[in-house]
């Protein structure tokens, strides 16, 4: 009954959101929220995404939906490792709001366990993609058919988080419990150590090997990996992969000032005004950055000057967009108006990616609620849809396409939670093995 009741008034709360939706021409008043209301319904609605536009079979996120139908290949049961480590994430959150029971959100950790002691895994691997109807891997390009790394540490960081949650449950609770602790185990971290080299291979196959050669070298989205990889207690990688391969010696420091911030860390590929924001935020949902540095960074300093850089970008507005400013800003990865892209300063087309400012709740809470605010106030007939608000948008082109990703949607429910209560970051850093990792690697904390 309480889930029920709570349930309504949420959807009461932002039903004209829905009315608005669906009557673009028609007058609706829009509805006055107050910040809490509209972190709940942003919550609500983006969750969602995981849980009603669930690939059925697996229970895991699908790798994208277009509420328009118009997708580049039949993949409508394709889903994403990575995607579906932040969506268990965000069933979590379900959970703790409300949103669903705590045996349905069991009912549905248990399908998507299942589905991954099965599905395809190499070395204990999985790839990029899976097909959710059989377990079978779902090639992301002609190579790139086997084991990915990356991928499969944004999924385990979310299962370590599951497993955290269920281990001082019921009986049934715990067991589930212990079979993904069985998973995360399974996963040979050093075999990504190809030939004992100390740097980490995002990729390997078992039909081209190591063709895809890419080792992994900071700084990029990828440090839970290296972490992970330490705190494995079967399949340990190295310090010194940490040491010598992703922070390159030490050369992965560097020192890059704009508008008053500085950020300490090189960005692989990006200027002096950093990357897109999703590399803040994808290792960032289970690891606990607020008192997380090395000898390298202190990483919540990072991850602040990286997002107000890009936020001052976005005032500044250097290429003067429509609609840029104090109230719309946020530039990542995500789809575009020349397809998938990279957004950044240094490569702005003018597109706004929602992610990007709400996932950055942790850092720039005031920015950020300003801009959920403009999303859903100024915005919301164009870009709220069933899941949320859409993936991308372009004010300058009125380019709103209807699509979602789940990489992008999954980071939004979880960091607004770790802004508001720490849930992902505390449930993660209680796992003693990432501590032990994380001392491995000589982090403080």
């Amino acid at each position: 009954m309480k889930y029920l009741v709570y349930s309504l008034l949420i959807l009461a709360a932002v039903g004209c959101l829905q009315q608005r939706t669906k009557n673009k021409n028609a007058q609706q008043p829009k509805a006055t929220l107050t910040d809490e209301q509209l972190l709940d319904s942003i919550q609500y609605y983006t969750f969602q995404y995981f849980w009603d536009g669930a690939e059925p079979n697996s229970g895991l996120a699908r790798e994208r939906y277009h509420v328009d139908g118009v997708y580049p290949e039949n993949d409508k049961h394709i889903i994403t490792t990575g995607g579906g480590g932040f969506g268990v994430m965000a069933i979590l959150v379900g959970i703790e709001r409300k949103f669903i029971t705590r045996e349905q959100g069991l009912e549905r950790f248990e399908r998507i366990v299942s589905f991954l002691e099965t599905a395809d895994r190499f070395h204990g691997v999985w790839p990029h993609w899976l097909d959710g109807e059989t377990g079978k891997v779902k090639p992301f390009s002609k190579f790139d058919d086997g084991a990915d790394l990356v991928e499969s540490a944004y999924l385990v960081q979310g299962l370590i988080a599951v497993k955290q949650y269920l281990i001082d449950g019921n009986e049934r609770e715990k067991q589930l419990s212990a079979r993904i602790d069985k998973l995360w185990r399974e996963v040979q971290w050093d075999w990504h150590q190809k030939d004992g080299e100390n740097v980490l291979y995002w990729h390997w196959s078992p039909n081209v090997d190591w063709k895809m050669n890419f080792a992994v070298t900071g700084y990029n989205e990828c440090l839970i990996m290296y972490v992970l990889g330490a705190a494995s207690p079967t399949h340990p990688i190295a310090p010194a992969a940490y040491h010598e391969g992703w922070a390159r010696k030490g050369e992965i420091v560097g020192t890059h000032e704009k508008y008053g911030y500085t950020l300490k860390l090189n960005h692989n590929g990006a200027l002096e005004q950093g990357a897109p924001l999703f590399w803040s935020h994808y290792s960032y949902l289970g690891l606990d950055p607020r008192k997380l540095a090395d000898k390298y960074a202190s990483y919540w300093e990072h991850n602040v000057a990286h997002t107000m850089i890009n936020y001052q970008h976005c005032v500044a507005n250097p290429q003067g967009f429509k609609g840029y400013g104090e109230n719309c800003w946020g530039l990542t990865a995500s789809y575009s108006v020349e397809g998938y892209n990279a957004h950044m300063p240094s490569n702005d087309l003018g597109v706004i990616s929602p992610t990007a400012a709400l996932s950055s709740f942790p850092y720039s809470p005031e920015q950020s609620m300003r801009a959920a605010r403009y999303f859903y106030e100024n915005l919301g007939e164009k870009l709220m849809g069933p899941y949320g608000f859409y993936d991308a948008f372009n004010e300058t082109e009125n380019w709103f396409p209807p699509r979602y990703l789940a990489i992008d949607q999954g980071p939004i429910v979880v960091m607004i939670e770790n802004y508001r209560t720490g849930l992902l970051w505390n449930l993660f850093m209680k796992e003693a093995d990432i501590q032990q990792g994380l001392q491995k690697l000589e982090f403080s904390l």
